[in-house]
């Protein structure tokens, strides 16, 4: 893959699931540690413009746990903004109440050169998500916050196409409602999420919709699909990153901590 390391470069990260104490395990993994490790991997790559948490900070929703992740993200000192959303184990309000000072942003739309990056809310009420009608309103060109001439990377936390496993359960209830704004919004040129603690690329030709769905691997654990419910494979944590190009087209890889 031509990564053609002068294209705008943003890093994805997800599912840090941390408890109120650093040296707290989730099943089998100190998901402190790998979170500290995906970010020194982040940090030692010159080329970031932005990195964006897709949700899920917290496993044991204390309040803890969201100030060891802001003392963690600030720690390295990043040059470059952390924006973030909410996944469905985390409060709105706690994020933003400790994301906050450098290098954390609370923007939810993002231009950088010819590209706009989407933050979706989808959090509900349940572990499943769902969009409101007031955040799909904000991938039609028309919304007074999208930039009608530049092209769109949607990210958000739960996944919009199921994948297989377990995790399905706790998908997108309005998939097809979301899909629908997509396909009316030709800027659109991908999506991102988080939820699924795997890294795949769903492509048009085998999922029917118009743009891809990348999902993003865990900083925490990746998720055993041949289970019923949540069990870790021993997988080393990872991260996204997307290629923005000038014309529209956009890639992407996975990366795994060694």
């Amino acid at each position: 893959m031509n990564t053609a390391l002068n294209y705008p470069t943003v890093a994805q990260i997800s599912d840090s699931h941390l408890f109120d104490d650093p040296v707290k395990c989730h099943h089998g993994a100190n998901v402190y540690d790998n979170l500290s490790r995906v970010l020194a991997a982040l940090k030692a790559n010159s080329k970031l413009s932005c990195i964006v948490f897709t949700g899920d900070l917290t496993q044991d929703h204390s309040e803890n746990s969201y100030q060891l992740f802001a003392q963690l993200v600030k720690s390295y000192n990043f040059d470059v903004p952390f924006y973030y959303v909410a996944g469905n184990h985390d409060d709105p309000y706690l994020m933003d109440r400790y994301l906050n000072g450098k290098p954390f942003k609370v923007d939810k739309s993002i231009n950088i050169e010819n590209w706009q990056l989407v933050l979706l809310d989808s959090k509900s009420e349940t572990p499943a998500g769902d969009v409101s009608a007031q955040e799909l309103q904000r991938l039609n060109c028309t919304y007074s916050n999208i930039d009608t001439e530049l092209f769109k990377l949607v990210m958000m936390h739960h996944h919009a196409i199921d994948v297989g496993y377990f995790i399905d359960r706790h998908g997108l209830n309005n998939s097809a409602e979301f899909w629908l704004q997509v396909s009316q919004n030709p800027l659109i040129k991908g999506v991102a999420c988080g939820h699924v603690h795997r890294g795949l690329d769903l492509m048009p030709e085998t999922t029917g919709q118009k743009v891809p769905l990348y999902t993003c691997p865990a900083t925490s654990i990746e998720f055993d699909t041949q289970a019923n419910t949540v069990c870790a494979t021993g997988k080393e944590p990872g991260y996204r990153l997307f290629y923005l190009k000038p014309n529209g087209y956009l890639t992407s890889q996975t990366f795994y901590i060694e």
